[in-house]
């Protein structure tokens, strides 16, 4: 039985790691959840209807890392580079959430479903990178493809949901949507905000901040954590990342260039026998319907798998998930489960 502290437990990828222990993901004796002073003292667990054993918020502060067998951190990078080495250092195995320690060559960088060998010790370092939210899903959808004609090149557009921008991003899209329907459409925009561009009824292309080659720091890490996760530092990868009006929720269009011809049959039955994925044979998953329940909430969906009419190197996917739950919650707790799994966290 594990004692696990959630530290950003209020944001909303903390609450939905919360959620996921209270449906006993792994064995727990004690959860803490930790946050921003202001925080302190919340009762959180009766906010949110859970019957772990967890007392109120703790101030981030004030946490005591001693006995602490897990840290889960989705605090933001910065909280991360000031924590997570001295909560490790106490003891803790942290799996951190943010983009801190990604390229870390000490620090491995884990999706159970593609690489679970890394975890097949306990890193030196104390800590398990959980990947870019989006990455988590392509490589997801891209390893059987690997593993069945070989990757030569992949390029990605993202239609990224307001719950990416946290709690601050779906209360925005909300209000600045209901503001837009009350008056006709005809209201003021907002400048600025949590995207940086109104996202009501609009696309905004560009998330992240961009560099002197004009790409952002969300396509970046979506170039470099596959290659990685993969073990394909060569792997030709380049995207576009476009937040959408969206609550919850990934979309990514994909296409790849494989080194051997495939059928679409081929691709549809080597994408079916992955582990928690959705081949979407007739139809094609959505946001809506694939944040319909916990089931669907749990997969990583793929649809319109099309094998080019005169290349057939060349397929193309839509792929959907749930960037709280696939993408950040559940991919950090799948980390935890698989450490315990191998034995060296108990």
């Amino acid at each position: 039985m594990l004692h696990i502290a959630v530290i950003g437990a209020t944001g909303a990828v903390g609450r939905e790691c919360l959620g996921l222990l209270d449906g006993g993901i792994v064995p727990v004796a004690r959860v803490t959840a930790a946050a921003s002073p202001r925080s302190a003292g919340h009762d959180l667990g009766a906010e949110l209807g859970l019957k772990l054993p967890m007392a109120p918020v703790t101030a981030l502060d004030d946490l005591d890392p001693e006995g602490l067998d897990v840290a889960v951190l989705s605090a933001g990078a910065d909280i991360s580079r000031a924590r997570a080495r001295r909560l490790a250092s106490a003891g803790a195995l942290v799996v951190d959430n943010s983009s801190a320690f990604r390229m870390d060559p000490a620090v491995p960088l884990v999706v159970p479903q593609v690489n679970p060998h890394e975890l097949a010790v306990r890193p030196a370092s104390g800590i398990v990178a959980n990947p870019n939210c989006s990455t988590i899903q392509l490589v997801r959808a891209l390893h059987p493809l690997h593993t069945l004609a070989g990757l030569e090149s992949v390029v990605v557009c993202t239609y990224q949901a307001a719950s990416g921008g946290g709690l601050r991003g779906l209360d925005e899209l909300a209000g600045d949507s209901a503001a837009l329907l009350a008056s006709a459409g005809a209201g003021p925009t907002r400048p600025g905000g949590r995207f940086g561009q109104p996202l009501a009824f609009n696309l905004v292309p560009e998330i992240g901040l961009p560099d002197g080659t004009g790409f952002t720091h969300e396509e970046r890490k979506l170039a470099r954590e596959p290659r990685k996760i993969l073990g394909l530092p060569r792997l030709r990868l380049t995207a576009t990342a476009v937040r959408v009006p969206v609550f919850h929720c990934h979309s990514e269009a994909v296409y790849v260039r494989l080194r051997e011809p495939v059928t679409a049959g081929a691709v549809q039955e080597a994408l079916a026998a992955a582990p928690g994925l959705r081949v979407h044979r007739d139809g094609y998953p959505m946001p809506r319907t694939v944040f319909d329940g916990p089931e669907s909430r749990a997969a990583v969906h793929v649809g319109r798998i099309r094998v080019e009419p005169d290349d057939p190197r060349g397929v193309w996917l839509w792929v959907v998930a749930d960037n709280l739950w696939v993408g950040a919650a559940l991919n950090a707790l799948q980390i935890v489960q698989t450490a315990v799994r191998r034995g060296w966290l108990r």
